[in-house]
């Protein structure tokens, strides 16, 4: 099966290469509907590779990760070798690294993205350094997220808690979803109208409260959206895990108040200030493993995280999409 799907893969990329020559040279002959008929082969057969590819990606991952899910893996930690066991404290470390990673992202994103939109251009001097505030927000949308997990292992790990722990892997989270929140606030605050403005302007109010009130109520959907994608973009990342957050092998992460050994406990870290798990780690480590029962896991895992990025990026479609207009 699989050679016969690689044979097919390397036909349809000889039937891309060959429509993309014919599009290209074949106006140079004289021949405009040869060249529009390799054009449209081109971008079917593009599209075809891309949906193919996307189908044999969860086809592997239902395939080798359904047959995994089953109640212990939500109710129990991640196993020693040959020993029954889940993924509990690998989700739950996963879904608060995530959270209070978005919290940091959302907030300074949503600021810096409404402060270049709206004030930025107010003076050569602001308009100057929002130029730069948007290149490094550039360079930052593109980095690789190994080297922002470096980054905060050096800063915050070594030098402020002393020690891995999911603080410091939300730390990282965060730096690779400010600049999408950034962007998308931006982007969507300079498509208001002008007349929006106006009007809390005509009724006395002061520009924070135009913007608080108005602009962000009606940009709330792009706002939302560029959010959620920034969720998607951190939920599967693990190379600033790895300097991060460590992992763990038991479930650490609790409510403030909680009950241990008879009795009730206060932490207002919620369990963050010590070496976390999180589902990528485990896949990285499950993954590369010798043990069956460790791959199984991983690849129920990797099965977890395509469904939470699948179904994120299905509520952005709902949420982006325009109502219709009767």
């Amino acid at each position: 099966m699989a050679a016969i799907a690689g044979i097919g893969v390397l036909i349809l990329i000889a039937l891309l290469v060959l429509s993309a020559l014919v599009a290209l040279f074949g106006g140079a002959f004289g021949s405009r509907k040869l060249a529009n008929l390799g054009f449209i082969v081109f971008c079917v057969g593009g599209a075809t590779l891309a949906i193919a590819s996307l189908a044999a990606i969860l086809a592997s991952l239902l395939a080798n990760g359904l047959g995994g899910i089953n109640l212990a893996v939500f109710t129990q930690d991640t196993p020693a070798v040959g020993s029954s066991g889940g993924l509990r404290n690998a989700i739950i470390g996963s879904i608060a690294m995530c959270l209070m990673g978005m919290i940091i992202a959302v907030v300074v994103g949503i600021l810096a993205g409404t402060w270049l939109a709206e004030y930025s251009g107010r003076s050569r001097w602001t308009a100057a350094y929002g130029s730069v505030v948007r290149f490094v927000n550039d360079v930052l949308l593109s980095a690789p997220s190994i080297l922002v997990g470096l980054f905060i292992y050096e800063v915050v790990v070594l030098y402020v808690v002393h020690h891995f722990s999911g603080f410091a892997g939300a730390i990282s989270l965060a730096l690779l979803a400010v600049p999408v929140v950034t962007r998308t606030t931006e982007d969507v605050l300079r498509l208001q109208s002008k007349q929006l403005r106006e009007s809390g302007v005509a009724l006395g109010a002061p520009l924070w409260i135009t913007i608080k009130d108005i602009l962000w109520k009606a940009a709330s959907g792009g706002m939302i959206t560029g959010a959620l994608l920034a969720f998607a973009r951190i939920s599967g990342e693990t190379a600033p895990l790895l300097f991060t957050s460590l992992g763990n092998q038991l479930s650490t992460v609790h409510l403030p108040i909680y009950r241990e050994g008879g009795r009730w406990l206060f932490d207002p870290s919620l369990g963050l200030n010590q070496p976390t798990a999180s589902l990528p780690k485990v896949i990285f480590d499950y993954a590369l493993s010798a043990y069956d029962d460790w791959r199984r896991l991983a690849w129920v895992g990797a099965l977890l995280i395509a469904i939470a990025v699948l179904g994120i990026n299905i509520l952005v479609r709902v949420l982006s999409a325009e109502p219709k207009r009767s």
